[in-house]
């Protein structure tokens, strides 16, 4: 099954401006994209990135290959839907992601097999039914299950922790430092971030 691994290339991870720099975003979300390249990687799946614009950071280059598509999310991977072979769709911000997660998602025998983000997302999905299309605004995954029903499609869902923490806010960088080993862990440790365990819940601090 071929996979694609979305990435924006321009202004990623808006919502960590509170305590990251534009350059700091990039680069950090490049780290979680390398993650989830090297969790697809061990897992046997050879991946391309599907890229709001040309990637130049050998950390990306290689270990994937890059198609330039600058569209909006659901109409860059709906045009590749629609070429009708099965494909493994997974989003580039699960830095926790491991190759034993991917192997889930691919054993289900479902026509559609996804794996929903904390938030209603849909963090993964591998499509074998052609007729089906993605819509990722709003409460995607159960957009996505109706889709699916409307077809006339199985469905497999795969409940994963790892899979399910897509990294959007400031206070999802704890999850990376507590449960990440791999380069979006090491990122925030080399800039400076650690646990803040002072309050009720556990958050983050950075150096300086």
């Amino acid at each position: 099954m071929r996979c694609f691994v979305p990435f924006a290339v321009e202004a990623p991870k808006s919502r960590l401006a509170p305590v990251l720099t534009p350059g700091e975003r990039r680069s950090f979300a490049t780290a979680m994209l390398c993650d989830v390249l090297d969790a697809l990687d061990t897992a046997g799946i050879a991946a391309t990135v599907l890229s709001t614009a040309p990637i130049t950071d050998d950390r990306v280059t290689d270990r994937a290959a890059v198609t330039v598509d600058d569209r909006a999310l659901t109409t860059a991977v709906n045009a590749r839907l629609a070429e009708e072979t099965p494909t493994l769709i997974v989003m580039a911000d699960l830095p926790l992601v491991e190759p034993a997660d991917i192997q889930e998602l691919l054993a289900s025998e479902a026509a559609i097999s996804m794996a929903p983000g904390l938030g209603g997302g849909t963090n993964a999905l591998a499509v074998r039914e052609p007729r089906f299309r993605v819509d990722y605004h709003g409460a995607s995954y159960l957009d996505h299950r109706r889709a699916a029903a409307d077809l006339g499609a199985t469905v497999g869902t795969v409940d994963s922790r790892r899979l399910a923490t897509d990294i959007d806010e400031p206070e999802d960088l704890a999850e990376v430092l507590i449960h990440g080993t791999g380069a979006a862990h090491d990122w925030l440790a080399d800039a400076g971030f650690e646990l803040d365990t002072t309050g009720g819940r556990v958050g983050i601090q950075r150096d300086g």
